[in-house]
């Protein structure tokens, strides 16, 4: 018998920029990930130049018909979670929520030991969720799987982001329950922290001008995280705003003769809009806008400016050497839907127990 360690073969589903690959890869390095699925070209590349040629750039169903799924012991993803979002319209009616559907008949093909589907709290409340549990009962078609919820906190697991997320850990149900990752830290993890060492003055607006082929199309990149360090031009009307606001503050600090009309006729509503970020708390929740203080607490703690796309790729965990390929935007978009490096790696960590156990 060899005495070699297993490798734990993975399958990526809605992989996006890779956020669940690095966190497992990187919390231990026997997991080998065969086959990632990512309909989001730019996404997909990024994926592509980061990880090596693993990813199918398409949809998932047209994956699921143009190739046979690879047997693996886990398969993980988010499916697109916009219909449930509270930032979203929460149309029941939303096609994105049925991607679950897909995932499902692909963990059928696959026969997987285990599975990690990751969405936002919502997702536990949602009629896709009750035909999930459904597909796990007696003549499903995942009825040889069972599986337990956990809404947790990537603050817990030593990101420097507070972030909730439903996160359903399947398994095989000859396979023990694994229950939740434990937390990593007593200390959450600041903006401060993942700050330290980036320069808070920047000039540069534009990302490098080189371009990579892929898919048959040219996108701009690839880009180092750390080049991804690039900022705004941004109205001379929206920099008073920005130094008017002090450290901690959000609109309500705006002078009135600054204010937008709409803000002028909304005297409540969220503090986060147009908020500084703090030095000595988590940051919130990175999402795909992050580049726009009007859409939440993003504006640099001391700076008059958003965070950067390396600072939000930062906050999110990635490394310095992470590849990204595509556009300001769509590189943002990117950034703002993967799962937190930390809170994936904490992930990884039980999954390889529970197979090592088993």
């Amino acid at each position: 018998m060899s005495t070699s360690s297993p490798v734990f073969r993975v399958l990526d589903l809605f992989a996006g920029a890779g956020g669940l690959t690095a966190g497992l890869h990187q919390s231990d390095d026997r997991f080998a990930t065969v086959r990632a699925v990512e309909m989001d070209l730019a996404a997909a590349a990024t994926y592509r130049t980061t990880f090596g040629d693993l990813v199918y750039p398409g949809r998932i169903e047209d994956w699921l018909k143009d190739e046979e799924v690879p047997a693996v012991d886990v398969v993980v993803g988010g499916p697109p979670c916009q219909g449930f979002s509270t930032l979203g319209k929460q149309d029941a009616d939303d096609t994105r929520n049925r991607m679950w559907l897909h995932y499902a008949q692909t963990v059928q093909r696959a026969q997987p030991r285990m599975f990690v589907l990751e969405n936002v709290p919502q997702f536990l409340a949602s009629p896709e969720f009750a035909l999930f549990q459904r597909a796990t009962r007696k003549g499903g078609r995942l009825a040889d799987y069972t599986f337990e919820t956990f809404v947790l906190n990537s603050a817990d697991y030593g990101s420097p982001q507070a972030r909730k997320r439903t996160v359903v850990i399947g398994r095989h149900r000859d396979l023990p329950a694994s229950g939740a990752p434990p937390t990593t830290t007593t200390r959450q993890r600041t903006v401060r922290d993942a700050f330290a060492g980036v320069p808070a003055a920047v000039t540069e607006r534009e990302l490098p001008d080189q371009h990579v082929e892929f898919a048959g199309r040219s996108f701009p990149g690839a880009f180092k995280t750390s080049q991804l360090h690039v900022t705004r031009k941004f109205e001379d009307r929206s920099l008073a705003r920005f130094a008017s606001i002090p450290r901690g503050g959000n609109r309500f600090d705006i002078p009135d003769e600054l204010l937008s009309p709409c803000w002028r006729r909304h005297t409540t509503g969220s503090a986060d809009v147009m908020g500084r970020l703090h030095w000595d708390r988590p940051s919130v929740t990175i999402r795909t806008e992050f580049f726009k203080p009007e859409k939440g607490r993003y504006l640099h703690p001391t700076e008059n400016r958003a965070i950067t796309h390396y600072e939000a790729a930062l906050l999110q965990g990635f490394s310095e050497d992470h590849q990204w390929v595509g556009s300001k935007t769509a590189i943002a978009r990117q950034i703002g839907n993967a799962v937190p490096i930390p809170l994936a790696a904490a992930i990884g960590r039980l999954i390889a127990g529970a197979l090592e156990s088993s």
